[in-house]
């Protein structure tokens, strides 16, 4: 198998239009005075970012979740969340479930069970948010994986 050479970051969407980053910014800023926890949002953008193989938004949400509290095992497990037992709660598992089909939609969209699991663990108005947050992830990582966006020289440098 060869081995793969070092990705380069193809174009800055940033220097190139500046106004396309502020307009996934506005759903940002949306998501964030939605009232869902830090910790909740940082463990779904983490886990669809893993999803996406988006190395940027990883390296960026994980530090956020550890800025928020969230124990490095349970960072370390996230992949594998299914698994982990209690150590996520019911409405984190739900937002998981969720972020991952949200993620994923072709496959098979979002299952009722999914969504029944999402509906019991938040109400409407964190319901929209949260697949607000699950959309603006998934705009970032494919924004990124695209071009390549390169990894700050330390962590934090976004």
């Amino acid at each position: 198998m060869p081995v793969m050479e070092a990705m380069h970051q193809r174009l800055s969407i940033n220097d190139v239009d500046p106004d396309a980053y502020k307009a996934v910014l506005g759903l940002e800023k949306y998501v964030h005075a939605g009232g869902l926890d830090d910790r909740l949002l940082a463990l779904v953008k983490s886990r669809a970012s893993q999803i996406n193989h988006c190395a940027w938004c990883l390296d960026m949400h994980l530090a956020e979740a550890r800025t928020a509290g969230i124990e490095q095992r349970k960072l370390d497990v996230l992949a594998a969340w299914r698994e982990a037992g209690d150590m996520f709660s019911p409405q984190e598992r739900a937002a998981l479930a969720f972020a991952e089909q949200v993620t994923l939609i072709s496959v098979d969209g979002v299952s009722d069970a999914v969504w029944s699991d999402v509906r019991e663990a938040f109400d409407e108005k964190q319901t929209v948010t949260l697949l607000m947050a699950i959309a603006a992830i998934n705009v970032w990582n494919r924004m990124n994986v695209t071009v390549r966006t390169s990894l700050p020289s330390t962590p934090g440098g976004w």
